[in-house]
């Protein structure tokens, strides 16, 4: 059983604009239970994207999250994954370059936010279902 990025993904984002402080991001986060925030900049070509990490890298070299701004700390090479890609193939590029979070784009719209706990819990999903039916789970090849 093959799932996708597009059954996976969480369609709920936030999104947050260059301007705002690490504290008001962080707030918003919070009170939604997520680590990552999409973030819209009209001066850029495409989203960037802010995470739990990046605040606490901040507040860990002892800057202020009420002044410190979002676009200071952002990450802006944002890997895009398709609503069509395999679970594989998002694992895949998740962890080749480092990242938890993917930025969901189709037909050059946000479409959601893929998580690394998104993907587990999908993958335990699996493993359950296959177990139930007694067939080992086995990720299919893309």
């Amino acid at each position: 059983m093959t799932m996708h990025v597009g059954e996976a993904m969480s369609e709920s984002v936030l999104t947050v604009g260059p301007g705002h402080t690490l504290r008001e991001v962080a707030t918003l986060m919070a009170a939604r239970h997520i680590g990552s925030a999409v973030v819209h900049d009209p001066e850029r070509p495409g989203p960037g994207i802010i995470t739990e990490r990046d605040i606490m890298l901040s507040l860990g070299a002892g800057e202020s999250p009420d002044e410190e701004l979002v676009e200071a700390h952002m990450a802006s090479d944002v890997i895009f994954a398709s609503p069509d890609w395999s679970l594989d193939d998002a694992a895949e590029a998740m962890v080749l370059h480092g990242f938890r979070h993917l930025v969901v784009v189709s037909g050059g719209e946000l479409a959601g936010m893929l998580s690394m706990r998104d993907l587990v819990r999908c993958y335990v999903e699996i493993a359950s279902a296959a177990a139930s039916v007694g067939t080992p789970a086995v990720a299919e090849e893309s």
